[in-house]
């Protein structure tokens, strides 16, 4: 089940100190205008997490990944999974909320580190590798209408 983080005293919030990829970027940054974090859950079972980033053009860095200004373009900036399955499910699920709630959002891309992990999950669920910059790697997901 699809769920949408948007209080910082949510109980779930909690998981967010777990964060494997970012782990340094506060709460009050990843809640806010043009940001979102999807929880994918069974019950009060959390299965998988990610942040996600709305901006108006594709970020080399985690300096151009928040902005206030009028976005296009979802970034996913950090995902993590505790059952197989669930992260790639996740993102389908976010990819379709986006799709359907926020009809500015034309692109659906990552900021992601460059790990051999990050490599294969993202190759594996079917993004491309759109840039590689100096210390990350932009996959995009190209998604039908």
């Amino acid at each position: 089940m699809l769920y949408l983080l948007r209080d910082p005293q949510d109980s779930l919030a909690q998981h967010l100190r777990e964060d494997p990829v970012r782990p340094h970027i506060p709460l009050a940054v990843r809640l806010g205008v043009n940001r979102d974090i999807f929880l994918s859950r069974d019950q009060d079972q959390v299965r998988a997490i990610t942040c996600v980033s709305y901006a108006p053009s594709v970020p080399d860095s985690e300096v151009d990944l928040f902005s206030d200004a009028a976005p296009t373009v979802a970034v996913f900036y950090t995902i993590w999974s505790y059952a197989p399955g669930a992260g790639r499910a996740l993102i389908m699920e976010a990819v379709g909320h986006i799709q359907k709630n926020r009809h500015d959002i034309n692109r659906f891309v990552t900021l992601s580190p460059k790990t051999e992990m990050a490599r294969n999950f993202h190759i594996r669920n079917g993004a491309i590798i759109f840039r590689e910059n100096t210390q990350t790697v932009n996959y995009e997901y190209i998604m039908g209408d």
